[in-house]
């Protein structure tokens, strides 16, 4: 079976997103040798926060512009309330979720990051599950919503707190390694 270590992650943040949703996956691919690069509307360093207190920055490697989906293996959205709110504005970023959804590559949504899935039209018929106050909008938007700490959909890996990561990056991480043996 491939590794992860083949494999190439593209996160999308912008300021606000939860600091344990970001580094927390992107840590641990790093560590298992994959090449993980952040995207951001801008070039300065983003804002985490922990909850409502402000935590670490961290500085993007591209612009969502810049994205080249055919490059990537699978796509990585944090939550935080602001980070998803923000981005599912932003046209290049809601392109992107819709790239990547389209190319049936893995796409993992933590918290409030299933917000973008929404925005994207990629939740209808599907089993998913996030913070509670984003649920609703998901049902609305015709999705199967479920309290687990993560679920996989087909290319849909989701999860609903900082709590979870464990799990939703082992999922990441098994599906990229399936998407992988498939190709």
């Amino acid at each position: 079976m491939p590794a992860i270590s083949d494999a190439k992650i593209l996160i999308i943040a912008t300021d606000g997103f939860e600091q344990d949703e970001l580094f927390g996956p992107r840590e641990r691919l790093l560590a298992a040798g994959a090449q993980v690069v952040l995207a951001s509307p801008g070039g300065d360093p983003i804002q985490g926060m922990v909850q409502d207190q402000k935590g670490d920055t961290i500085t993007p490697d591209i612009l969502l512009d810049a994205v080249d989906i055919e490059e990537y293996d699978a796509l990585v959205i944090p939550g935080g309330v602001a980070n998803p709110d923000t981005l599912r504005t932003i046209d290049a970023a809601i392109e992107i979720v819709r790239g990547f959804d389209d190319a049936g590559k893995p796409i993992a949504a933590i918290c409030h990051g299933p917000w973008l899935l929404v925005e994207a039209d990629i939740v209808e018929d599907r089993t998913v599950t996030s913070w509670p106050s984003v649920r609703t909008d998901l049902e609305n938007a015709g999705a199967i919503v479920v309290d687990r700490s993560v679920v996989v959909d087909d290319n849909l890996i989701t999860s609903r707190k900082p709590d979870d990561v464990p799990d939703f990056t082992d999922a990441l991480i098994r599906l990229v390694e399936e998407a992988e043996v498939d190709a």
